[in-house]
């Protein structure tokens, strides 16, 4: 689990929007199409099944964490009860060397798979959503407390980011950040301060209902201002992402939908039930890749907040 108030790591961030304001111009085509592939999901989660003692895999995980090896991320695999550890393109050398005698040391509780690419936050720079500090990122979901409107996004896109803009210029204010967590967590909240600017309780085309939790196998899909909606399945809960630089962020939902430079920021959904906001991950939608979020309902319960 998370604990929220850790100490929060500056870092020059760039990310896009995803596409809650009127005002940004994003793509719209396969929604309705998502909807349709992510309703299809099982009503309840399969039950899983462990083949390892939870005393090695927890000894492991914790032997993992302790290497601080930046570009890495571990989460337990619900079919047989090991964890897996993905490792990045840049790992290579001690901090690889590191990692396979942990891996031996614990033979039998852990697996280790490399990744083509670097794991990262998905950032990128261009149209949508700027913060007084240059920033450009997504905007994940709307939501209100009371009278009052706000959308969520990527803490690593509000952390040190006080003011948003709806366009490069900082010509159209959106309002003041009132709410980040990141690192131990990766989400941040801003009030809607300008009534010229729409927030319609939509995603694309889909009007959203909920929230619902995720469970490993569900169908779900992911917006993003950069590659649209792309749809795949939740692989793993609970997962730890190691971004360097003392970046490390865990209780995350694991996906293989690919995203890119731009996508940050943007929602997890299934059918009109929004999941998480995406933070991080690796590969591209050329090759394919995987993808990292943060549980909508842990931010929701942090301020009061519900979707519309």
């Amino acid at each position: 689990m998370r604990t929220a108030g850790r100490t929060r790591r500056r870092g020059r961030l760039i990310a896009a929007m995803s596409g809650l304001f009127a005002t940004a111009a994003l793509a719209t085509v396969g929604t309705s199409a998502a909807a349709s592939s992510a309703s299809t999901a099982p009503s309840t989660p399969p039950s899983p099944s462990t083949s390892v003692s939870t005393p090695s895999v927890s000894a492991a995980a914790s032997a993992v964490e302790s290497l601080d090896v930046p570009d890495t991320a571990w989460t337990v695999d619900e079919r047989t009860g090991t964890l897996r550890v993905l490792v990045g393109s840049t790992v290579r050398g001690a901090d690889l060397a590191r990692l396979d005698r942990t891996a031996e040391r614990f033979r039998g509780a852990v697996t280790v798979e490399r990744l083509e690419g670097p794991l990262r936050t998905l950032l990128s720079g261009g149209d949508g959503i700027y913060s007084s500090m240059g920033i450009r990122c997504s905007a994940g979901v709307n939501v209100q407390s009371g009278a009052t409107y706000y959308f969520i996004t990527a803490g690593h896109c509000t952390d040190g980011s006080p003011t948003w803009y709806a366009d490069s210029g900082a010509t159209t204010p959106v309002g003041p950040t009132t709410g980040t967590s990141f690192p131990g967590n990766d989400y941040g909240v801003v009030r809607y301060t300008n009534t010229a600017v729409p927030h319609p309780g939509t995603v694309g085309t889909v009007d959203v209902t909920g929230t619902a939790t995720a469970y490993v196998g569900q169908q779900v899909c992911r917006r993003g201002a950069t590659t649209g909606v792309r749809c795949g399945q939740v692989t793993a809960l609970n997962a730890t992402v190691n971004y360097g630089g003392g970046d490390v962020v865990s209780g995350l939902i694991q996906t293989n939908i690919c995203a890119e430079p731009g996508d940050s920021g943007g929602p997890l959904y299934a059918g009109d039930k929004i999941i998480g906001i995406l933070s991080g991950g690796s590969g591209d939608c050329s090759s394919g890749g995987t993808t990292f979020y943060q549980p909508i309902q842990e931010v929701l319960s942090a301020y009061g907040l519900t979707v519309y």
